[in-house]
């Protein structure tokens, strides 16, 4: 993997990811929850790093699996109010935290 020293900074629209950036940003690529200046800058860095490209394929397997296992699985009744009320937002629109 490279040996950057610019890891600790965000992803600039403008500037290609280091290895350790990429592995931070893969979920959020994977989700399409970044711009596409962000998204163009890691896939250029994936095209060229093998390393970084087989910790992508690994994510993006396991979120495929989790989703195939997942899909038929119900919610435990109090999750959502357990979640809401740990961070005080009202995910259901009924109104009310938890």
């Amino acid at each position: 993997m490279n040996d950057d020293t610019t890891t600790d900074r965000n992803l600039a629209d403008d500037a290609v990811p280091d290895c350790n950036e990429t592995i931070r940003e893969l979920d959020i690529f994977l989700d399409g929850e970044i711009s596409e200046a962000q998204r163009d800058a890691i896939r250029s860095h994936l095209d060229g790093c093998m390393d970084c490209l087989g910790a992508f394929d690994f994510h993006a397997e396991l979120k495929a699996v989790i989703a195939t296992k997942c899909q038929n699985d119900e919610m435990p009744p109090d999750l959502l109010s357990r979640i809401e009320r740990c961070l005080a937002i009202d995910f259901d629109g009924d109104g009310e935290i938890g």
